[in-house]
């Protein structure tokens, strides 16, 4: 019975330190110890670089701002009544070419001293030479412009003033007086670009091109009003550094209340 029990002992003790087989694991790690460390794998080669991104595609435009003639007078006609149908003032228009040609252009009118209109133009190719640039009051202003995407303009011949040239809108001025400041000044009474062209800078150009020739003069300000419901406009004019006075309130004396002063009375 003893000797029963030893024996189960016996191989009980064999089979616990038995060795194991080595895994595949074990059998890189004895290879590992025996043979040193095997040699690292060879370096991932470098990433491709990408490629340079390229700048964004402009369009260019030349644009030019002048003093209207009165050739232009069916150009700013239609101008006027664009800017009616946008400020919703239709029932009130009843300008004329004629009556405009008449007011504006008038043999005893002189510009900046009187009604005065910038136009500006667009084409796209730089202007030529013309007798514009050599007129006595004002030296045209040329800009190049590059647009970021392409501008469609359905009424191109329209507006069109000369071989590829086209009326973008307009900027009509008078001189005022401020007796606070003992200075003249400039009036405002027309800001308008057409449509398609609008959101690219080109009102800035016209309103800043009006400041600029206020300060060559010595003006003491420059003014305008703007409907309390054109929020963009307001806040166009806002960033050009004006200030919206909201306290005042434009008084207007128009149509049959004005014709009651033709016969003088009191």
């Amino acid at each position: 019975m003893i000797f029963l029990i030893k024996t189960i002992i016996v191989c009980l003790s064999s089979s616990i330190y038995k060795k194991k087989p080595l895994t595949r694991t074990h059998e890189n790690q004895k290879h590992s110890f025996i043979t040193g460390p095997q040699p690292m794998a060879a370096a991932a080669p470098p990433p491709t670089p990408e490629p340079a991104t390229s700048l964004p595609e402009t369009t260019p435009i030349f644009t030019r701002i002048r003093l209207a003639t009165p050739s232009d007078v069916p150009h700013i006609h239609k101008l006027i009544h664009q800017m009616a149908v946008f400020e919703r003032l239709t029932h009130l228009f009843s300008a004329t070419e004629s009556s405009l040609a008449a007011t504006l252009f008038s043999p005893t009118t002189q510009p900046f001293h009187s009604f005065t209109i910038f136009l500006l133009e667009a084409s796209p190719n730089p202007f030529a030479v013309s007798t514009l640039d050599s007129n006595p009051f004002f030296t045209p202003l040329t800009k190049l412009v590059n647009l970021r995407v392409p501008l469609e303009d359905p009424e191109r011949e329209t507006f069109k003033s000369m071989d590829d040239v086209t009326v973008v809108g307009f900027v009509l001025f008078f001189p005022n007086y401020s007796t606070v400041l003992g200075k003249p000044g400039f009036y405002v009474e027309d800001l308008f670009v057409r449509e398609c062209y609008r959101r690219k800078g080109f009102g800035r150009m016209l309103l800043s091109a009006v400041a600029r020739h206020a300060v060559k003069m010595g003006c003491g300000r420059v003014e305008w009003v703007v409907h309390d419901w054109n929020v963009n406009a307001i806040r166009f004019y806002e960033e050009m550094g004006a200030d919206i006075l909201n306290e005042w309130r434009i008084c207007r004396l128009t149509g049959e209340a004005l014709q009651t002063y033709d016969g003088g009375a009191d």
